[in-house]
């Protein structure tokens, strides 16, 4: 008898699938993390399924594997595998073309075939729709901003100029200053992961900060340091909504403010 499973986390070797693993180990919890393409995934009970499968920074050089991640494998899992409730993990990015002032899961989107940027967006939106259209009652869809972490080889803009600062006082960013997006604590990820298979609420939640921090915002907060930040670029363009935070709230989650939570970093680089 092959025992069942009480949490499986898919892509427990990704940044995200690696804290929240991190996280069950610390307090004890019962999970299983498979290989990639187990074939045991299909034959065993898999309990409340994490799928952490993505493609995010690489999705341009790798499309074929993007779909696959996004979409196939996730339509297989559907089709195939026996669970009790799945999260999947998308992203605010599905918002970046909007001209809103505010986003969340009722939100129609707007999507362009003919832009190469899009692959990944659509991809995303195809594989929420499976599960809003095939198992609405057993699943949520976590659309993530941007993560960011202070440790060595964390991915993503901000997580790289945190690095950068522990030993860099003059840095120059290929970016404007005016740049802007919204970033979410890796801790408060995993937070917001374990809310959602403790609730199991159904339907579309945004997992962010619910506030926009410009460049210039984190060039201003890291001056006092003596860190001086210039760009390389005038104006890039963005008209980017605030993502509307209240189903995240509504589960007893309160993301950290990202210029206080960098405040604290860097003061711990110093301590």
């Amino acid at each position: 008898m092959i025992e069942r499973a009480a949490i499986t986390v898919l892509g427990s070797q990704g940044f995200i699938g690696s804290r929240l693993t991190r996280e069950f180990i610390r307090r004890g919890d019962r999970f299983w993390a498979p290989v990639r393409q187990d074939r045991e995934i299909f034959d065993r009970p898999l309990g409340i399924v994490y799928y952490c499968i993505g493609l995010t920074a690489d999705y341009s050089t790798r499309p074929f594997d993007t779909v696959e991640a996004h979409v196939g494998y996730l339509a297989q899992l559907v089709e195939r595998a026996n669970f009790d409730y799945i999260i999947y993990l998308s992203s605010t990015r599905l918002y970046d073309d909007l001209c809103a002032p505010e986003a969340d899961g009722d939100t129609v989107l707007k999507f362009n075939p003919n832009n190469p940027r899009h692959l990944y967006d659509l991809s995303k939106a195809l594989g929420e729709n499976i599960l809003r259209t095939i198992v609405p009652e057993r699943s949520s869809i976590l659309r993530l901003s941007s993560v960011y972490d202070f440790e060595a080889g964390s991915p993503g803009f901000l997580s790289h100029l945190i690095q950068r600062i522990r030993d860099e006082r003059l840095i120059n960013l290929d970016s404007s200053a005016t740049y802007y997006r919204d970033y979410i604590f890796i801790d408060d990820v995993v937070l917001s992961l374990i809310a959602i298979a403790r609730y199991r609420p159904c339907g579309i939640i945004n997992v962010a900060s619910g506030k926009n921090t410009s460049n210039q915002d984190i060039a201003n907060t890291l001056r006092p340091f003596g860190i001086d930040i210039q760009f390389n670029r005038n104006n890039d363009s963005v008209n980017l909504p605030v993502c509307n935070i209240e189903r995240l709230e509504a589960l007893g989650i309160s993301p950290s403010e990202t210029l206080h939570k960098l405040i604290d970093i860097v003061e711990s680089f110093a301590s």
